[in-house]
């Protein structure tokens, strides 16, 4: 008996039989990179994969964008622009090098206003992209039609997107082929200009049924000659069904990746693909032996990189708790870096209350983002204590309208919390009247830092804010996952340049591996951010003290990274003002006095790693 809806496969006894070229994009070195490591490799270590991969004929790669554009400020101590001419030259003049942008968010978490979403376009094609893939997570329209004439505006060609995701079990009113179909009418009703439609399931969770039946719905809908992609993850077991279901319902382009970055997290590897189209009436237009050589060469370039086993693996559950293979391991790399790796299992199950009461919006980034923020703090704080500002805002409004409407209850809380109102307005108007968004205060921050206002450095200043700052000061911290010979459990943090000084340390007869770069210290691979400098004889305290007084002690919440100083010794402090912020998971939190009083202490630095209970600063009260 044959599934509803999809073909049987044609024999191909009769050689007569004309079968049907799948074309494919290489993934490997843009979405495998954020769903394996999220994110985090440096560029010289990946090339010689990419042109191995072109001498093996693949000539069109997904080639930056999404993660793979902070990542390289935030841990790679890279620049993104840099990375994407030498993938230009690498691949070739004709290759076709497609990026991901978010809409208006277009390569970050946060939203951006219309001069910066111009700015990206044509800084993309600049450095030589060729295609952007453009999506709202939210599915919200209006967000997707001054992206895209950005984009078509600049000379790329514009893939729009629709996002895919399965609901939890349970729940219903959106995301089924219905809403889809719906969504794509809203795209041609916008009279957006593109290229190609693409349906984007970043969960790996979209049922292949469910699949098949939108994409015959869109064949349908578009003109004959349309192209339509195809996108999916291989977390919950069916990415291979789900892409036979595409192309059986008229995709004409599907995306998969090479190992070692690819099944588990990413999409399926480009020969499992090839063996499952075997005895079928589809081919994929490549020669399997030469890549098999191309992805020997990438995985002796990608030997030294930590692999995160939960990279490798699917994951039953991830229908309930639709998570993101790229979000996931980025998320479980910030994990072990603050050394909270066993909280992992509570926060995904934590998920699936986030998603049923957060309006339906796709899980892929920002809003994955957005969900697993909301369930880390229902983990660590308790169910619904404390809202994360990115999903407050988003039930809220502030970057579309949902797919549903979310949660009264928690519409309410986001409200208190934030201390902000509902709105319907547009995200490109309220970004365009924010002070604190656009060039002007791009290239205000760049002078107030000395550094030289070009177009790459106000997009880097808008996209990664104070992160961005630091790179182009050369105060950038590298945070890359690479194993360490001597020592197989130990991932240590590693530098793009200059040595890591190695020890073995014995401890009351037990031994211990140490690795320190710079500011980085990883002990069996636990990594920790310290300060070292030399000892003038008497050791000093971080700042000065006071000699008397009555003082309380301000203690971190949470674990997570010092990201900025707020208040300094001498400052006066009332109960509620932020001392300091943490970063955590994305997110930035203050750190708040319990008192009003004199900061007296504040014991750790930018950059410095804190575990929960660590006491930051004391008040003299």
């Amino acid at each position: 008996m044959s599934v509803v809806g999809f073909r049987p496969p044609v024999s191909t006894r009769d050689n007569t039989v004309a079968k049907k070229t799948v074309k494919f994009m290489c993934t490997a070195f843009r979405d495998g990179f954020q769903s394996v490591f999220g994110a985090r490799v440096f560029t010289k270590d990946f090339l010689p994969a990419v042109e191995a991969a072109r001498d093996a004929g693949i000539n069109w790669f997904e080639a930056g964008g999404g993660a793979r554009f902070q990542s390289l400020y935030f841990y790679c101590n890279e620049d993104a622009f840099d990375m994407m001419d030498a993938f230009r030259e690498t691949a070739g003049p004709d290759a076709n090098l497609q990026t991901l942008a978010r809409g208006v968010n277009v390569v970050g978490l946060d939203s951006q206003s219309s001069d910066i979403v111009k700015l990206h376009a044509d800084l993309f094609k600049k450095h030589g992209m060729t295609t952007i893939r453009n999506f709202d997570a939210l599915n919200d329209v209006n967000n997707l039609v001054y992206s895209g004439k950005c984009i078509t505006d600049a000379g790329l060609k514009h893939q729009v997107c629709v996002t895919l995701m399965e609901l939890p079990p349970g729940c219903s009113g959106a995301h089924d082929a219905a809403f889809y179909e719906s969504t794509l009418q809203q795209i041609l009703d916008a009279d957006i200009p593109f290229d190609a439609v693409c349906f984007k399931d970043a969960s790996g969770t979209a049922a292949p049924a469910k699949v098949y039946d939108t994409i015959k719905a869109a064949r349908k809908m578009l003109p004959s000659d349309a192209f339509i992609h195809f996108h999916t993850h291989e977390t919950a077991g069916v990415s291979v069904l789900a892409n036979k279901a595409a192309i059986d319902a008229g995709a004409d382009a599907i995306d998969l990746s090479m190992a070692p970055c690819s099944g588990g997290t990413c999409q399926p590897d480009v020969l499992v693909m090839w063996h499952a189209l075997r005895g079928t009436e589809y081919e994929l237009d490549v020669d399997v032996e030469k890549v098999r050589e191309a992805e020997e060469v990438f995985k002796d370039c990608m030997s030294d990189y930590f692999l995160p086993p939960e990279a490798t693996a699917v994951e039953p559950l991830i229908p309930w708790s639709p998570m993101p293979g790229g979000a996931l391991t980025a998320n479980t790399q910030m994990l072990r870096d603050n050394n909270i790796m066993e909280k992992y299992p509570e926060i995904i199950m934590a998920m699936s209350d986030v998603v049923r009461k957060g309006g339906y919006g796709t899980s892929v980034t920002p809003v994955s983002q957005f969900y697993f923020q909301q369930a880390f703090n229902n983990v660590m704080f308790g169910p619904w204590k404390k809202i994360a500002e990115p999903y407050g805002k988003m039930v809220l409004g502030y970057f579309g309208k949902t797919p549903v409407q979310p949660d009264a209850e928690i519409i309410q809380l986001a409200k208190d919390q934030l201390g902000l109102e509902p709105t319907t307005r547009p995200v490109l108007e309220i970004n365009d009247a924010d002070p604190t968004k656009g060039i002007a205060p791009a290239k205000k921050a760049l002078k107030e830092a000395g550094l030289p206002v070009t177009d790459e450095n106000i997009f880097i200043a808008a996209a990664c804010k104070e992160k961005g700052i630091r790179f182009l000061k050369g105060e950038a911290v590298t945070g890359v996952r690479k194993k360490d010979p001597k020592a197989d459990s130990a991932p240590a943090a590693t530098a793009a340049a200059g040595g890591t000084a190695k020890y073995n340390v014995t401890v009351n007869n037990k031994e211990f591996f140490m690795a320190v770069e710079d500011d980085v210290v990883t002990v069996d691979g636990k990594v920790y951010r310290v300060g070292i400098k030399p000892s003038s004889g008497d050791a000093p305290s971080a700042t000065p003290a006071s000699s008397s007084g009555q003082t309380t002690d301000v203690v971190a919440q949470m674990p997570g990274a010092v990201y900025k100083q707020i208040l300094h010794p001498g400052d006066t402090v009332h109960e509620g003002d932020a001392i300091l912020i943490l970063e955590a998971m994305k997110m930035e939190m203050e750190v708040p006095s319990p008192v009003d009083g004199i900061v007296d202490k504040v014991n750790v630095g930018v950059g410095a790693q804190v575990a929960t209970g660590d006491v930051l600063a004391t008040i003299r009260v």
